[in-house]
């Protein structure tokens, strides 16, 4: 046990041990991951080094590059396996090319052939019952990713409702989308996410905001008249865990059908909950449903569901355009490689049982983190959504997203990160996240314990 002496803020950090602990795994990850940073280095000609300028986001300057992944195991071009605790972000929450989709897969595209032929596969009809047992609501559509889905049904919204505007919340995350970038702004408008990049049109045009677990601000925004829908997860998770108060998701249902709007729930994140999302866990009543990143296995996949009601009103608006270039679908939408993947995911891989065993993991997971939180009495704090578990530089647990956002701690964050992979353990690069598969084992769960604890000691 350090010195505690040394305190530059509140929390039972002392800083000084920090930056020196920081210094040490920075020095430590470069010098046993020097292939990757020579990979990193030569690829002159992708934007930003990698191929998505948020890889860049992984802490040490530069990603480790894969080389292998099976499960929740990732090998490296530098020699290491490690233990997967991101899984994608939830895009591997099944695990890495677990055997059922690798074999429908294969299937499809080597034995029957064709990818893309702009024509349904019996596996559609399949998946689309299964999604409407999962979720409760009757008709689905496919589309390729969560941020699809949220775009599209935005346009579903305003075209039944005759409203313009979407109500979103604090740094709530539903892809890039547009007008769900959002802050609160001065005297509660809606204003532009910090960071966004080229917003399109101020975000006070197109969208209201509130904070999550606020009913009345949720209100006063659906007082204007003008919004078409409310969007929301059910637990804000991409800014860390923040979990719904009671009564609050029920009340957002009230308050929609009070004002006329749609109440759109994105399971992308939360599907975490159980197999059928926080949807049917907390038997949610919403008008639409989005998901995306899960449902594939790891291939591109998302999907939405509508009620009766709302597809019903859709049909009314014989000017809207659903077949041809009406602003909804794309080429590749529903493609049938995508369409068997979910179909062999759904049916054989995150199945109730899955779900089960993965829940089971992050219980004992939130249970050891706590421990060591409460061991070393630092003023910290976990939540947990079904198989997803995150811990928080701040005690209590943030309420909504501006609390949440505040709470951010990049030394931190650096230090855990870079301690944690320099020990074969890889968390969630955006945030403090583990994420359970059917692969993962109370064994990987307990190193994480075991290593959490070494790395909260010396820094208090």
């Amino acid at each position: 046990m350090g010195s505690t002496d040394v305190f530059d803020r509140p929390g039972g950090v002392n800083r000084s041990q920090l930056a020196d602990a920081l210094a040490a795994e920075l020095a430590r990850y470069h010098e046993s991951t020097e292939k990757s940073k020579a990979i990193y280095d030569s690829s002159n000609h992708l934007f930003g080094h990698v191929p998505m300028t948020w890889m860049n986001k992984w802490a040490g300057g530069y990603p480790v590059v894969a080389t292998k992944a099976r499960g929740n195991r990732v090998e490296t071009v530098d020699g290491k396996t490690l233990i997967d605790f991101a899984l994608g972000d939830t895009g591997a929450m099944a695990g890495h090319s677990p055997s059922a989709t690798a074999e429908a897969l294969q299937h499809r595209y080597v034995e029957l052939g064709g990818a893309t032929m702009m024509l349904p596969i019996e596996d559609a009809a399949w998946v689309g019952q299964e999604l409407a047992r999962r979720f409760g609501l009757p008709l689905w559509s496919f589309t390729l990713s969560g941020t699809d889905s949220n775009r599209w049904v935005l346009r579903v919204a305003r075209l039944v409702t005759g409203n313009q505007k979407i109500l979103a919340f604090a740094y709530g995350y539903h892809g890039t989308v547009d007008e769900t970038f959002v802050v609160m702004g001065v005297d509660g408008e809606a204003a532009a996410r910090p960071g966004n990049v080229g917003p399109p049109v101020p975000l006070s045009d197109t969208t209201r905001v509130a904070e999550f677990n606020d009913l009345a601000l949720v209100e006063r925004a659906l007082k204007h008249g003008d919004i078409a829908a409310i969007i929301t997860e059910p637990a804000l998770t991409n800014i860390g865990i923040v979990l719904p108060e009671p009564g609050f998701l029920e009340g957002l249902r009230v308050l929609a059908d009070k004002y006329g709007a749609l109440l759109v729930i994105d399971e992308t994140h939360t599907i975490s909950a159980g197999a059928g999302g926080m949807t049917r866990e907390r038997d949610l009543k919403p008008d639409i449903v989005t998901i995306g990143k899960s449902l594939g296995g790891g291939i591109p996949a998302g999907a939405y569901g509508l009620s009766q009601e709302i597809a019903d009103q859709v049909a009314l608006h014989r000017e809207a355009d659903l077949v041809d270039v009406g602003g909804v679908g794309g080429t590749l939408s529903g493609n049938a490689l995508s369409v068997a993947a979910m179909r062999a995911t759904l049916e054989k891989v995150l199945t109730e049982e899955a779900f089960k065993h993965m829940i089971e993991c992050a219980v004992i997971f939130e249970a050891g983190v706590r421990d060591v939180i409460e061991k070393h009495k630092v003023d910290w704090s976990v939540n947990r959504l079904g198989a997803r578990v995150e811990y928080r530089f701040c005690n209590p647990a943030p309420r909504n997203g501006s609390e949440s956002a505040a709470a951010s701690d990049a030394d931190l964050d650096d230090y855990l990160h870079l301690f944690m992979i320099n020990r074969g353990i890889m968390m969630t690069p955006f945030h403090n996240m583990a994420l359970m598969c059917p692969e993962t084992s109370l064994s990987d769960v307990d190193l994480h314990t075991k290593l959490f604890d070494e790395a909260v000691n010396r820094i208090v």
